[in-house]
Order: C-alpha cells, then structure tokens, then sequence
C-alpha cells in the first residue's frame, strides 16, 4: 500500500440483498464529496457486470469493482482495489460494499484490515442494514414470504455481528412496526445500537452518518460462525447477471419497459416458488452522458417494482445490467429471465440480443483471513 498519511477513513455498510445499501452509499459519497472529500467507492459481487457498480459511476464517483467471490474471499482484492484508488484520486474515505449474502466481515475484512494495514487506515463501525419489511418477516413480527432455514441463518448472523444496526426504507413502515422491529431486534441481539434511517426521504441519516465518518470499531470477541450452515445457505441461491443489448426502430421508454420486464420476472419467479432476494436493473442509452439511466429494483415477491433513477425522453438502443438472486436453482432464474426478456422486447416492438449470461450458485466462502479473540 502507498503512504496514505494522513489515514484514509474505511467505512463498510453490509446487509442482506435488497437492504438499500447501493442507495445509502451514494447518500454518503454525495455528502462527503459536498464537504470538499475525496471519495473511493468499492463494489463487490460473486460474478461480474454489477448495476451497483453502474448506478455509483453514474453519479460520478470512482469505483473499483471486485467480482468472483466476496471480500473476505478476495481480501487482497480488496486491498489491491484501495490501492489503484488512491494511486487515481487519492481517496480520504473508503466506502466498501460487500456481497449482500455474505457475514462475519469483522473477523476476516475489518479486524485483519486494522492488523495489517492499521497505519493506513481508520476503521469505522461496521454498519448492517436491514430492510423493514424483510426484517419483520424473518424476526417472526409479521407473515409474509421469507427463506429457508439457513438462508435465515446468513440474514441472523449478519445482525449479531453489526456495530450499528440500520432500518433503511423506514419510510415504509408506521412508528408502531418500526418500534416492533427495534424490540425483536433488541430481544435477539441486546444490547445491539439501532438506527432507523430513510435514503428516499433523508431521515435519520445524519446521526448515522456522523457515526461512521466520526467513530471507530470498538474491540469485541469475534462471533461464532458454523461455515458449513453459512455455505449451505449461499449454496441455497441463485445468482444471475447478464448484459442485453436493445434496439428499436421506434424510440421507446425505458422508464415504461424496465419495470414491465421486471414484472415479467417476478411472475414467472412466483408461479415456481422462489423466493426473490433481490432483482435489479439499469438500462444505459447509447451514446448517452454520464449519469443518463433508468433504474428499477425489485426487493420482494410481493414488492412493486420501482424507478429510482428515470430517463424521461424515449430512446432507441441501449445496454441493459440485468442482475437477480433468489433462491431458487440458477436454472429457473435463467429461463425465467429468457422468457421475461423475449415477452417484453415483443411487447415494446424491441430488439433484445443477450450479450452475457451468468447463473450459478456461490461457492463455500473461504476466508483469506479470520482472526479470532478479542480484537482492538
């Protein structure tokens, strides 16, 4: 690593997939970048051509993507990413993205970072964060669709080993769900620091923010973590990226054709039983700006799917990022994207040509390093 003196600030905000962590690193990049700070962005993912990665260089931030396997797995990655980061723009913070099913970023990300690497960097609380409605479900407030057992186990481990536990999308939910969610939270994990924040409307980010531009991680025994239960759950979803290349002879809105395709998606999801983890979408229009693109999310079997980023005028070609993990076999996620996708280019008298296709499910993580005990 250069000299980064004075210490660079890394902040990793982790959860579950769908949390709103894309989302909430953008606020925190925009922010810092407004109070005159440099910022690096690091996305990570189990396979490659991220809409994370996309959607954060569309607001004009450096970003380093690391694909094919999570941080912990790739620790030297991670560390090689900082580097080409700084050697660039010299980045004052670092904020880290790491894989939405991964758990026990302390032990083998954060903790090794500060044994290793301390005398260039500040390590900040690592924040979790949770999705509302997802929580409630899997906590057993509500009913409602939620994952199997040891997917559930991946989801709980993430929570127990937080700094801060943060409710985005609190703008979804009442004050009596939300006070039924920190309750669950605390009876499970107590003790734990909650802070329920919305990206969508700007609530509560400020305290979270000042957390963790302004403290660091505290020393604490590192969790137990059963590997072959947290490889089975990974084990246990399907993961599907890939690029479309779409034309038309008629300009088109993308606006109107994303969330139908993810429509499209999410029926043929549901008719097999799978459980949506988290389908997202940009579509890039040739020969566009940068920042030009349409956006859409799915985070539930039950959610709508919805715009966070609109395009407005029609266009006639583009690069659609098509990425989706659920649990199901990659199998069923790869037609179900195929039909989606011939259904809705017919419909919108589109063109759609597949350029990349990738499904499979992770494999057994493998740290690079874990270290246990007591850790300051």
């Amino acid at each position: 690593m250069p000299d980064l003196s004075p210490k660079a600030r890394y902040i990793m905000i982790g959860g579950f997939l769908g949390a709103g962590k894309t989302t909430a690193v953008g606020r925190l990049a925009r922010q810092l970048s407004g109070q005159g700070r440099r910022v690096g962005l690091i996305t990570n993912d189990q396979g490659s051509n991220l809409v994370d990665t996309a959607m954060l260089r569309s607001q004009g931030f450096a970003t380093e993507e690391i694909a094919g396997g999570c941080f912990c797995c790739r620790f030297n990655s991670l560390v090689d990413a900082a580097h080409k980061l700084t050697s660039e723009t010299r980045p004052e913070v670092f904020i880290a993205e790491p894989v939405g099913s991964c758990t026990d970023l302390a032990a083998t990300v954060t903790y090794p970072l500060r044994r290793m690497y301390g005398e260039h960097f500040t390590i900040a609380p690592v924040s979790v964060l949770v999705d509302p409605v997802r929580a409630l479900r899997i906590l057993g407030v509500e009913p409602g669709g939620s994952f199997s057992a040891k997917v559930v186990y991946i989801y709980r481990k993430q929570i127990e080993e937080a700094d801060l536990v943060v409710i985005s999308k609190s703008d979804l939910v009442d004050a009596g769900r939300l006070d039924r969610l920190r309750a669950a939270i605390l009876q499970a994990y107590p003790g734990k620091e909650i802070l329920a924040v919305s990206s969508r409307d700007g609530s509560g980010l400020e305290p979270w923010f000042a957390r963790i531009t302004g403290g660091e991680q505290s020393a604490r025994l590192v969790m137990d973590v059963d590997y072959q239960t947290y490889a089975e759950g990974e084990a246990l979803l399907g993961w599907l990226n890939c690029t479309v290349q779409v034309s038309a002879a008629t300009p088109f809105s993308a606006d109107d054709f994303l969330p139908r395709l993810a429509g499209e998606i999410q029926g043929r999801l549901r008719a097999t039983g799978a459980e949506v983890a988290h389908l997202k979408m940009t579509f890039s229009p040739d020969g566009s700006f940068a920042g030009e693109i349409a956006a859409v999310n799915l985070v539930r079997n039950d959610f709508v799917p919805e715009l966070s980023y609109r395009l407005e005028l029609p266009v006639s070609s583009g690069q659609l990022i098509l990425n989706l993990r659920a649990e199901a076999a990659p199998e069923v996620l790869a037609e179900a994207v195929r039909s989606a996708l011939a259904m809705a280019a017919e419909n919108f008298g589109l063109r759609a040509d597949l350029d990349h296709l990738e499904h499979f499910r992770p494999g057994k993580p493998t740290p690079t390093h874990r270290l246990g005990g007591l850790q300051s």
